[in-house]
């Protein structure tokens, strides 16, 4: 009986070389321009110095809140915030504060002097009965 042996075909390992050779064209083109590639450096660089910005202000926004939060701390009320406080809420000032009336429909500060304006018509707008 007669054996007989069979030599690869040459178009085989031409099609493996071809195959090996795209992938590598592939795996080159995704490391200059792919989602993580050289490219796309530059552009992630310029989201973190974005995002870095971001988070540095938005701690700067905590850090203030903590502040604020702190001054309610009981052990730690500061006076003038107290005073500066209830003064508003009962509408009383001290002899040496500036007063600045202000409409209360268009938040615009109220002009003029008060020997044009009557009592009455300054209470009338204060009051928001004022036509």
């Amino acid at each position: 009986m007669l054996t007989r042996l069979k030599r690869p075909s040459f178009w085989r390992h031409v099609l493996v070389a071809v195959g090996l050779v795209a992938f590598q064209g592939y795996l080159g083109f995704n490391v200059v321009s792919g989602q993580f590639g050289i490219e796309s450096q530059k552009a992630m660089q310029a989201e973190i110095e974005e995002l870095k910005a971001q988070s540095s202000a938005l701690q700067a926004e905590i850090d203030a809140y903590r502040h604020r939060v702190a001054l309610f701390n009981p052990s730690r009320l500061d006076p003038d915030i107290v005073s500066e406080r209830a003064r508003a809420l009962l509408a009383m000032a001290q002899p040496d504060d500036l007063l600045i009336m202000v409409d209360p429909r268009t938040g615009k500060p109220i002009t003029g002097s008060s020997l044009n304006s009557s009592e009455n018509q300054l209470t009338d707008i204060i009051d928001g009965t004022a036509e």
